[in-house]
């Protein structure tokens, strides 16, 4: 049996045993999907445009420059025909199953509820909700999708996607929750993610326990706290459960 194999081994059979799981994931769990990640070589950071994608999606440039934000935004940050992959769908069938208690994600695709998961964490917030920033209005991803230029309410004011940018802050009330269901976890497993992001990557110091699960492809930075490390595809990992 190949290393590889036999960590993957360990993984199955750790979840197996485990009845309070965790998932902590990001922008690696949907790139199965065809939704492209932000880091990697032919991440989104790597292309060209008039601005670098941080300053385009930075709460300054968005108050400054609404336009050329949302040009950006319907471009590369809405995937509207992109479906959950195994990793999702294992995710969803482990909660149904009373195993996994939260998946808290870095991701604002919402392929994990797309997949039948009910308790998700969304630390950037979805691009599946939007509002307007005069009247406070709900809009769903559709208007902006429909609309061209800056997306307006009815009542005129402008609407803003429900993620996080640049020099925003967390929700608390995810953050609480996220918290709460880390520092709760007898497994906690992190996938998809180069744990590069603050603060979303400093949640990581509330787990307790010792079965500690990273599955990257490239290394991270906490690689020495971890229990199990596991430098391969998600995929390939989740279709063996």
């Amino acid at each position: 049996m190949s290393e590889i194999n036999a960590d993957i081994e360990t993984f199955r059979k750790w979840v197996e045993e485990s009845d309070n799981i965790v998932f902590f994931g990001g922008a690696g769990v949907s790139t199965e999907s065809g939704i492209p990640d932000f880091r990697s070589v032919d991440g989104l950071y790597n292309q060209k445009y008039d601005y670098p994608p941080e300053t385009i999606l930075s709460h300054s440039f968005f108050q400054r420059n609404t336009k050329e934000f949302y040009k950006f935004y319907r471009d590369k940050m809405i995937c509207t025909d992109a479906e959950p992959n195994i990793t999702h769908i294992k995710l969803a069938e482990l909660e149904k199953q009373g195993k996994l208690k939260g998946v808290v994600t870095q991701n604002i695709d919402g392929l994990h509820q797309k997949a039948g998961s009910k308790t998700v964490y969304e630390l950037h917030g979805s691009v599946l909700r939007n509002y307007c920033m005069k009247c406070h209005k709900f809009y769903g991803i559709d208007a902006i999708v429909k609309s061209e230029g800056v997306a307006l309410c009815e009542c005129g004011g402008t609407i803003k996607p429900d993620v996080v940018l640049y020099e925003e802050g967390l929700e608390e009330e995810t953050i609480n929750g996220a918290v709460r269901v880390i520092s709760e976890a007898d497994m906690l497993i992190v996938g998809g993610t180069s744990l590069a992001v603050y603060p979303a990557a400093g949640l990581l110091r509330y787990y307790q326990g010792n079965k500690l699960v990273l599955i990257n492809k490239s290394a991270t930075p906490l690689d020495n706290k971890a229990d199990l490390l596991l430098q391969c595809g998600l995929g390939e990992v989740f279709s063996h459960l």
